[in-house]
C-alpha cells in the first residue's frame, strides 16, 4: 500500500503543506461558526449584546473573539460581508441546478433572508460609525452582478422582461421585505414572488 507521504509528494503536496490545509480549513470553520453564532445573537439580543453571550454560542472563550475581532465593530462588519457573500455566492449554484426563471424566484427569497439578517444588524448599520462606510459599495459590488447575471438568464429565456435594472429590483424587494417582516417572515416571502411574478409582465418569449 502507498504510503501516506508518498501518496501525498505523487499529488504535489508536501506532507506539511497538507496539515497546513487541513489547520487553515479547521480555523476557517471555527471562523464561520463564530460568525454565525454572532449573526444569531445580534438578531434576538441586538448588535450591543455581550461578547460572552456570542462566545458562548460559538462555543469558544472570550478571549478568541477578541483576538479576531477587536472591536465590535469589526465583528459587525464581518457578520455582514459573510451574509453579502453567502446571498451573492449562491447565484451560480442556483442557475446551474434550476431553469433561469426559477433560479431568479429562488434567489430573490434568499435575497429576503439576507434582509433578514440586516435586520438584526441595523442599528449598528445606522449609527454613523465610519468603520460601517464602506459596507453600501460592498452589497452593490456582490449582488448587484450576482443578481445582474441571473436576470440576463431569465430574460434570455423569454420569463421576464428585458428592462429591469439589478439595482432597481434590489432596491424593490429590500424596501418590500423590511415593511413586510413586521407581518412575518412568510408574510415578506409573498410579498417578494408576488414582485417576481411581475416581472414575467412583457417578456418576451423565446
Amino acid at each position: 500500500m502507498m504510503s501516506d507521504e508518498r501518496k501525498e509528494q505523487e499529488d504535489g503536496w508536501k506532507p506539511g503543506e497538507r496539515v497546513d490545509r487541513r489547520v487553515r480549513a479547521d480555523a476557517k470553520r471555527n471562523l464561520d461558526g463564530l460568525l454565525q453564532a454572532a449573526l444569531t445573537v445580534f438578531a434576538t439580543s441586538g448588535v450591543d449584546a455581550p461578547v460572552r453571550e456570542i462566545a458562548e454560542k460559538a462555543g469558544v472563550g472570550i478571549g478568541t473573539v477578541y483576538r479576531h475581532f477587536p472591536e465590535r465593530s469589526d465583528l459587525v462588519v464581518a457578520v455582514f460581508r459573510r451574509e453579502i457573500d453567502a446571498c451573492a455566492d449562491s447565484a451560480p449554484i442556483l442557475a446551474a441546478e434550476y431553469a433561469p426563471g426559477e433560479a431568479l424566484a429562488r434567489w430573490m427569497q434568499r435575497f429576503v433572508d439576507f434582509i433578514a439578517a440586516k435586520r438584526g444588524l441595523a442599528a449598528a448599520l445606522h449609527s454613523g460609525n465610519p468603520a460601517f462606510d464602506a459596507l453600501p459599495a460592498y452589497f452593490q459590488q456582490r449582488l448587484q452582478p450576482a443578481l445582474r447575471s441571473l436576470l440576463d438568464a431569465a430574460a434570455a429565456a423569454g420569463e421576464v422582461r428585458t428592462d429591469i435594472a439589478a439595482e432597481d429590483l434590489l432596491n424593490a424587494a429590500a424596501s418590500l421585505s423590511m415593511h413586510a417582516y413586521a407581518q412575518g417572515s412568510e408574510h415578506a416571502r409573498r410579498m417578494v414572488s408576488l414582485l417576481v411574478d411581475g416581472l414575467r409582465y412583457g417578456a418576451v418569449q423565446r
